[in-house]
């Protein structure tokens, strides 16, 4: 298969691959396999000793029993952590789908036996699981037990809390699967060349309009022509949400990613709002400008991340990222960089775009035991260094938490966004303080705020998009076409009138992973851009103790609430004020890109 003709291997340099070995040696390793019935066995043990008795146990019995339960747990997420790896490398090879899969069913087959602990303990009255608390065993897993009981309210019945468990494997995980196999295979047709998504999506920001035009058209056709089999994957899963949120006492779709992002209702409300209101301030007026700048009246759907003029197009081999992330870290914290370099000294990365590969980025962070990975579909533009330091950001963040165990380590989508998009900044101010040349610093302001509308203005458009598909969907199956009508409607609201949105564009709903994998994910991303806009301000106005405030934080993990989290830094999220202080940022910079022009 052609590389995408925009950057050749030499250009970027050598790219790194990950090496899974610290997990396991490979799908068939002997470790893997004692791994797996070892935790068998010891889940088994578990469900004997405690289920039932979870009510019965003094503080200290009960704290024994979570610290057992965070044990296999911890073996259990090296198992699985290795198989999504393996798996996302290799998403066309039957065998690796197919190891995934028994994988998968095999740790959700032990994994039943350890419902009991959390079933039984949300039962527990509060007088009495405040007195249970005061032995330190349990205490130390204060944190945890707060964010379970939160689900208390809409917990079921133990044979139906075990029935859905079960099913999952053949129900929305093979859904995620078909889903992630057919986007894997797609192949889309640019100038001769057969091309994987990351690489025709990678040439929607080719300078060149014609070839812009082609890929937009390629994706167009493949999209169309699959989207059938994605209506169908969307319609499912939003039927099956449905009928869970309905028996779980769920008001709205969102509420239960809201929950589990220790978010409340309100403080999302406000953010979408937000957001929505400042539409003709930031996207509208922006495309608005890049329209006179390229010289057109409007622009087409494949024009939005178009280069400006006299953007030089530069392609940053990977060494080149490197160093320009690892120093932006460091110039901020030291500790920072230094935890960044393990993941290019250790081989933690996985960078080159490969057939059969996952497309995208993420940062995978396993099992405190362990370390992150990060997955990356490198091609050399300045969005690929930024998608670089915004998974470092992820990575740093995920071993900083690691030491409060794999329970309490893991953090909500909203604040893991935050330690992303706060990588993100330093890496672009870095580039922008080390540019001296007017129109360049031009080109990387214009490139920051096409960024921040992608992670603000886009991601509550694609919020807004769930929110209506979802919605709909409770009276009934949606058409690909009504899909595709919804999707338009959101596009033109978010991004304005500067933009002409052809009918090839329907459809490209269809390759957005976020609505499969974690639906309502997606709010995330503005929040954190927002919350690091403002976090970003204090720190340029703070003394000396503001990267201190910032590494506690990220170290809490998920043992602490966005208001707690806040708070050393004067700020908080469930303020009107908050939200409009964040987008106040993004209108600033282009305030300041107006004027230059």
């Amino acid at each position: 298969m052609a590389t995408a003709p925009t950057a050749s291997a030499a250009d970027l340099g050598s790219l790194p691959e990950w090496d899974l070995g610290d997990l396991y040696p490979g799908p068939d390793a002997a470790e893997l396999t004692s791994d797996i019935e070892q935790a068998a066995a010891a889940a088994q043990a578990f469900q004997d000793r405690y289920a039932g008795k979870i009510a019965a146990l003094d503080g200290a019995g009960l704290g024994d029993a979570v610290a057992e339960y965070e044990r296999i747990e911890e073996v259990l997420g090296r198992v699985t952590s290795f198989a999504q790896l393996y798996y996302a490398g290799r998403m066309e090879d039957p065998e690796a789908g197919r190891f995934f899969q028994m994988t998968q069913e095999r740790v959700n087959e032990i994994s039943v036996n350890l419902l009991c602990l959390a079933l039984e303990l949300n039962r527990i009255e509060d007088d009495a699981l405040t007195s249970k608390m005061a032995a330190p065993a349990l205490a130390h897993y204060a944190p945890w037990v707060r964010d379970l009981r939160a689900f208390r309210r809409h917990q079921l019945s133990d044979e139906l809390e075990k029935f859905m468990h079960e099913q999952e494997v053949a129900g929305r995980t093979a859904w995620i699967r078909l889903f992630d196999e057919t986007t894997a295979a797609q192949r889309f047709s640019v100038g001769g060349r057969e091309l994987t998504s990351a690489e025709a999506l990678h040439l929607l920001s080719d300078k060149d309009a014609a070839r812009r035009k082609q890929a937009a058209e390629a994706l167009s056709a493949v999209f169309t022509d699959e989207a059938r089999i994605f209506a169908l994957i969307t319609n499912t899963l939003a039927k099956e949400k449905e009928i869970e949120d309905r028996w779980r006492g769920f008001a709205r779709p969102i509420s239960s990613r809201n929950l589990s992002n220790h978010v409340e209702d309100d403080v999302v409300d406000a953010l979408i709002a937000a957001v929505k209101a400042a539409y003709p301030d930031l996207s509208h007026r922006y495309y608005r400008l890049k329209a006179s700048w390229l010289g057109v009246d409007r622009l087409d759907y494949w024009d939005r991340n178009a280069p400006l003029p006299k953007d030089d197009d530069r392609v940053y081999p990977w060494e080149e990222a490197k160093a320009l992330v690892l120093a932006a870290y460091g110039d901020f914290a030291p500790e920072m960089a230094e935890l960044g370099r393990r993941f290019f000294d250790n081989r933690w990365i996985d960078a080159p775009v490969k057939p059969g590969k996952a497309p995208g980025a993420f940062s995978h962070p396993t099992v405190p035991s362990a370390h992150p990975y990060i997955l990356l579909n490198y091609l050399g533009k300045s969005r690929d260094v930024m998608t670089l330091a915004h998974e470092l950001g992820h990575g740093v963040h995920q071993l900083l938490a690691a030491p409060k165990g794999a329970l309490m380590a893991q953090t909500p989508l909203t604040l893991a966004e935050t330690a992303s998009v706060f990588g993100e900044q330093l890496a672009f101010r870095s580039m922008l303080d080390a540019e001296m040349r007017p129109e360049r610093r031009r080109i990387l302001l214009a490139g920051k705020i096409e960024d921040m509308l992608n992670t603000v203005v886009r991601q509550i458009a694609f919020c807004e998009f769930e929110r209506l598909v979802h919605d709909e969907r409770r009276s009934g199956e949606l058409t690909p076409e009504r899909i595709g009508e919804i999707w338009m409607a959101v596009q033109e609201e978010s991004l304005g009138p500067a933009f002409r949105f052809e009918p090839g564009y329907r459809h490209y709903w269809s390759y957005i992973p976020h609505f499969i994998h974690s639906p309502f994910y997606v709010y995330a991303y503005a929040f954190g851009d927002c919350l690091v806009n403002a976090l970003y301000a204090v720190y340029q106005e703070a003394e000396a103790g503001f990267q201190q405030k910032y590494l506690e934080m990220l170290k809490a993990g998920g043992t602490l609430r966005h208001k707690e989290l806040l708070a050393p830094f004067g700020l908080d999220a469930s303020e009107p004020a908050f939200w409009s202080k964040g987008l106040g940022v993004v209108k600033t910079f282009i305030d300041e890109l107006e004027e230059t022009m």
